[in-house]
């Protein structure tokens, strides 16, 4: 069994071949407009539009911490919108990353990907503008997709 694949590079333009599944971190408060997400909605406009649309219509769905939306984008790649973060950061409040939310969304990504014999594609989820440390989130990386035999690439952006 292989472990998490780190490579330098940007997490929107996923790498091998296949069916990919890219996967970010999202609040649950229904804002889009800061960190990862930008680089997305830069890439393809359906993971901003269904997410909006899927908290508006909360009431009737399943929108809420640890719920993973899936929005296909092209032939061979979706993106998976994972609700793993309880508000935005305020100043020195505290962080809003929760990590039991990201476990349990890693749980219907692995589902997914299974499914659609995917490989999984993130950034580094929750430890950016969510504030998680990553050492918190790779356990259960490893133990939701690696162990499955998902593979999974995480992208560090920049030189």
């Amino acid at each position: 069994m292989e472990g998490i694949t780190y490579v330098r590079g940007d997490a929107t333009a996923p790498q091998g071949k296949g069916v990919k599944l890219i996967v970010h971190v999202c609040n649950d408060l229904g804002g889009w407009g800061r960190g990862f997400v930008l680089a997305l909605s830069r890439r393809w406009p359906e993971p901003e539009a269904a997410y909006r649309r899927w908290h508006r219509e909360r009431a009737g769905n399943d929108f809420a911490l640890g719920a993973v939306q899936f929005v296909r984008v092209g032939e061979w790649v979706w993106v998976a919108n994972l609700v793993g973060q309880r508000g935005i950061r305020r100043g020195a409040k505290g962080v809003p990353v929760r990590y039991e939310a990201i476990d349990a969304g890693l749980v219907l990504v692995a589902r997914m990907a299974v499914e659609l014999d995917a490989s999984v594609h993130m950034p580094r989820i929750g430890c950016g503008l969510a504030g998680g440390r990553w050492e918190r989130v790779a356990p259960s990386i490893e133990e939701r997709l690696v162990r499955r035999g998902i593979p999974v690439t995480v992208y560090d952006h920049g030189a």
